[in-house]
């Protein structure tokens, strides 16, 4: 974790890598029986070709015991720039190279000197689509950096030994990443994201990060700060509730080596154990450990070694990262789209939620409002009582394209009168932090007649997009903004 630059951010666990970053806010997750229709549908497609492969704790161990032994050889840390960190490199790489995989090393300059990210890719799966799993092998200058982040460091490089020797056969491209002078600020993953070629930004469909997964008094936080990667994020949770393990959702707001990934608008999400912040009485009653503790009292001191690590959670977290990979591995994005070509997957919704994310329930086959064409749609608003609603897909528009047209079917019906606004549904194109609305209608000018909209987006070529449709009730009188066939098509 990068260093912390306030330290009353509430369960900020997550530790702020620059100055003047809003704090963290972790929500409380929801129990097993609100996970969304749309997460039991990705679950459901993807869970019979993704079993959940058991990594091995005892290997992940034997890695930090590596990565301790390499600190006290080299004055005690495997910081930036110093010798320990080009020995964590070294070991990691060989280790890599040895189960076949295709290592490179990036080497960049820092205020501490040169540091190198080390990248490696499985060479098998469709080079179009490629998949990464990631953490930060840096420590403090004070510390070996054992669970921060030697956890999720060894983690990664266990799972991707587990792959290599599974003899899975990869429908993606694997590829995993070992960051430096994260504790700089987050320079490494920076330095690689900014040196992609807008092509080679796009091929990537997701990227997982693991930082911090073995703290001695754990938690089990999912990653719930960027809405592109909202599939990714409810594929963990899942994962969680099917073990029985209670977890929180920590809006990290981008402060790890998911960041650049995510300004650019790729999907991420991620796993945290928990830092410096108290463990609270509720979470010692769900997760057990001591309330009133940090989650890591070692958290970037010298005492972060081998013995500060929780085996139980480790475990846990290594189990989560092997889930990941063989999912995302074989995970279906379909065939590269052609001119012409509709980018949105299931875009009528007769799949149900299927490819798309956002609030439970607007897609549905109610008869309360008719389809289109087929039976199901979407469905936002029509509550007559103060209330938001979502769905949203991410899709990559080619940077080939010389045009880009969003589309869409509406039909309105309101209980309103009058001139003023007072329901709303927006459509919006999410690129990275960035939200731009390209129309808004309303219970004013209501039509329960199907019309079609379209928008010209051939300014999103070459970007990672979510198109979004967002909806607000006010607290009386419904209005329904029903939608269907929508469509992104290039040429």
């Amino acid at each position: 974790m990068a260093i912390s630059t306030r330290s009353t951010a509430p369960l900020a666990v997550l530790a702020l890598c620059l100055a003047g970053t809003t704090s963290a806010a972790a929500t409380s997750a929801p129990a097993p029986a609100s996970v969304t229709a749309s997460v039991t549908a990705s679950v459901t497609a993807t869970a019979a070709v993704a079993a959940s492969p058991d990594i091995s704790v005892t290997n992940t161990q034997a890695h930090l015991t590596q990565l301790q032994s390499i600190a006290t050889a080299n004055g005690g840390n495997r910081g930036t720039g110093r010798p320990g960190y080009a020995a964590s490199i070294s070991y990691v790489k060989g280790k890599l190279d040895a189960a076949g995989w295709t290592t490179t090393v990036q080497s960049f300059s820092t205020s501490s000197g040169t540091s190198s990210n080390l990248v490696a890719e499985w060479p098998a799966g469709d080079a179009s689509k490629v998949v990464m799993l990631g953490g930060h092998l840096d420590s403090v200058a004070n510390g070996a950096g054992i669970n921060d982040n030697g956890s999720g460091s060894a983690g990664v490089l266990e799972a991707a030994l587990a792959y290599a020797a599974s003899g899975q056969s990869a429908k993606n491209r694997v590829r995993v990443a070992f960051w430096g002078a994260e504790e700089l600020g987050l320079l490494g993953s920076k330095h690689y994201v900014n040196s992609l070629s807008t092509a080679e930004k796009d091929r990537i469909k997701v990227y997982l990060n693991f930082d911090m997964i073995g703290s001695p008094n754990p938690g089990y936080f999912v990653y719930n700060d960027n809405p592109a990667g909202n599939t990714a994020r409810d594929e963990l949770t899942s994962w969680y509730t099917s073990k029985g393990i209670p977890w929180e959702y920590i809006d990290v707001q981008g402060r790890s080596d998911h960041a650049a990934f995510r300004s650019y608008g790729i999907s991420t999400a991620g796993i945290f154990s928990g830092a410096e912040t108290l463990k609270s009485s509720s979470q010692a009653q769900k997760w057990g450990g001591t309330a009133g503790r940090a989650f890591d009292p070692c958290y970037h001191s010298s005492c972060d070694t081998t013995s500060n690590i929780n085996v139980t959670a480790l475990d846990r977290g290594v189990d989560v990262i092997g889930h990941m990979l063989w999912l995302y591995a074989a995970k279906d994005y379909g065939t590269t789209p052609q001119p012409g070509a509709n980018l949105l997957q299931n875009p009528g919704f007769e799949s149900g939620a299927v490819s798309w994310a956002g609030t439970s329930g607007p897609i549905t086959n109610s008869t309360g409002r008719p389809a289109r064409t087929g039976t199901w749609k979407a469905w936002l608003g029509g509550n007559g009582s103060t209330s938001t609603e979502t769905i949203q897909q991410q899709v990559s528009v080619p940077a080939t394209t010389t045009s880009a047209t969003l589309s869409l079917w509406l039909r309105t019906d309101t209980a309103e009168s009058g001139s003023t606004a007072y329901d709303t549904m927006r459509v919006q194109v999410v690129d990275g932090a960035s939200t731009s609305t390209l129309a808004t209608y309303s219970n004013v000018g209501a039509n329960a007649t199907w019309t079609q909209k379209s928008f010209n987006v051939t300014a999103y070529k070459g970007r990672t997009i979510s198109v979004k449709l967002l909806m607000n009730e006010d607290s009386s009188l419904q209005t329904s903004f029903v939608v269907d066939d929508t469509s992104l098509a290039t040429s």
